[in-house]
């Protein structure tokens, strides 16, 4: 089976065992695609927390706020005016932030011709520095063959408390 079908059927049995009630022709087929940077992105993070592992995405972009200026008889309508609130997250983060088997791992997810800004090598130089581990993503089948990887090489360890 490829990997976007194992994925497709790791979402189908969730599904099928959060909502037990559901008859099993309700449930809907998930449809995933790792042609643009958003499917990847949702494609890696599904896979990362249907298999017990934590990931999340990472907005970096900031928020636009849209000022309403006053009424212009003569267009009917307000004038507007848009200002940028810049995001408070690390300059050059990952686009998914995950904890595989208690390890650290970044993933930077890049479609096309997209390359790494200058802030995002930073980014990934400051990640291996500290002892985390970060990755370019370009498809999903290349990502599927990363986790198993990474899956044999970061064994769980024991965490403790005091």
């Amino acid at each position: 089976m490829k990997p976007t079908e194992i994925l497709k059927q790791l979402k189908i049995d969730s599904l099928k065992a959060k909502y037990p009630n559901f008859p099993p022709s309700a449930i809907p087929v998930p449809t995933y695609s790792d042609k643009t940077a958003n499917g990847l992105t949702k494609m890696v993070i599904d896979w990362l927390q249907l298999n017990g592992h934590q990931a999340e995405r990472i907005n970096t972009m900031g928020v636009a706020r849209v000022n309403k200026g006053p009424k212009d008889e003569s267009f009917n309508r307000n004038f507007t005016s848009v200002t940028w609130t810049p995001s408070g997250s690390t300059k050059g983060s990952a686009d998914i932030s995950s904890v595989i088997n208690g390890f650290s791992v970044k993933l930077e997810v890049k479609i096309g011709k997209d390359r790494q800004s200058e802030a995002q090598r930073k980014y990934e130089a400051d990640i291996k520095k500290a002892g985390g581990y970060y990755f370019i993503i370009t498809d999903f089948n290349q990502f599927y063959e990363l986790y198993f990887i990474l899956i044999d090489k970061l064994k769980p360890y024991d965490h403790f408390t005091f």
